[in-house]
């Protein structure tokens, strides 16, 4: 297990299970000695982390995880060390959460369509604030033994080849940008993300690109290009191939590198806090990034 997690979530993400209090209990329990709660366009979960944190002895650094846009690309960008008060943020949460529930009926719809039987009352009941993911639509589905026959649903099953977190792998196979039962979204531009997390006193890290951006060294180059200041290497999304691609990167382009889980709880049950292997000189860079802003 790793000491360091900069990228969990609480239950102020709508796919997230624990509070930030049970999250940093958990985070002791797993040898976590400095952390970040990353929320989905939130920071409400903040400051409950970083008290819960101390008397813990746990470093836990106030974050956020913005969703924005760039080149036609859904992007996730880190915020670390910003002011949890920041009102631009609260107001970027609002929009998200508004479009999130009118999004939801019509995700539960195309995942219907598509030959997935699953209850929408019990989808909505398993629900946070109104919003029904494809997480969510997951879980109602699986609960179904009858859909172990149903060809779409086996690889979630147990045993199947995408069961290791089949509720997030739905997600991703799915509901993400580009799947079926995709329901766009209006997400801020990176670069609006940036002046966000630059107006809040933070900076910005490219959230696991293996993910989103994949290896198409171009869109990185543009990413750079924008102004962020690093790149979240070592992520549970990533191959070690896909490591390796944004360590070379990260390293040519004089970037900061982080670490992260990306815990969420049940969503990701294979993922727990400081589950991502981050070699020793990383951890030295990370802990030199932490001492030169916490001084500030």
């Amino acid at each position: 297990m790793n000491v360091i997690d900069l990228h969990m979530h609480s239950s102020y993400s709508a796919d997230g299970e624990f509070s930030p209090s049970q999250l940093m209990a958990l985070c002791a329990q797993h040898g976590v000695k400095t952390a970040a709660i990353a929320d989905h366009n939130s920071t409400r979960g903040v400051l409950e982390g970083m008290r819960a944190a101390e008397k813990l002895g746990i470093l836990c650094i106030p974050a956020v995880e913005l969703d924005c846009t760039h080149l036609g690309t859904n992007l996730h960008l880190l915020g670390y060390f910003i002011d949890p008060g920041f009102p631009v943020i609260a107001q970027l949460e609002a929009q998200v959460l508004k479009q999130e529930q009118e999004a939801s009926q019509k995700r539960m719809e195309l995942v219907q369509a598509a030959g997935i039987v699953f209850d929408t009352g019990e989808a909505l009941r398993l629900s946070r604030d109104g919003v029904v993911l494809g997480e969510t639509i997951a879980e109602a589905a699986l609960s179904i033994p009858e859909n172990r026959n149903n060809p779409l649903l086996a690889p979630y099953f147990p045993g199947g080849s995408r069961s290791d977190n089949p509720l997030v792998n739905f997600y991703w196979d799915f509901c993400s940008q580009g799947k079926t039962a995709d329901v766009p979204l209006y997400y801020i531009s990176l670069e609006e993300a940036l002046r966000t997390i630059h107006a809040a006193g933070g900076i910005a890290v490219l959230a696991h690109p293996g993910n989103n951006v994949k290896e198409n060294l171009p869109l990185l180059q543009d990413i750079i290009r924008q102004g962020i200041e690093g790149i979240e290497v070592f992520s549970s999304y990533h191959t070690q191939q896909q490591t390796a691609f944004y360590f070379e990167q990260a390293s040519k382009h004089h970037l900061e590198m982080t670490c992260g889980s990306d815990f969420h709880g049940k969503t990701k049950p294979k993922i727990l806090p400081g589950s991502i292997d981050c070699p020793e000189r990383i951890h030295t860079r990370i802990k030199l990034l932490l001492e030169n802003h916490c001084k500030a």
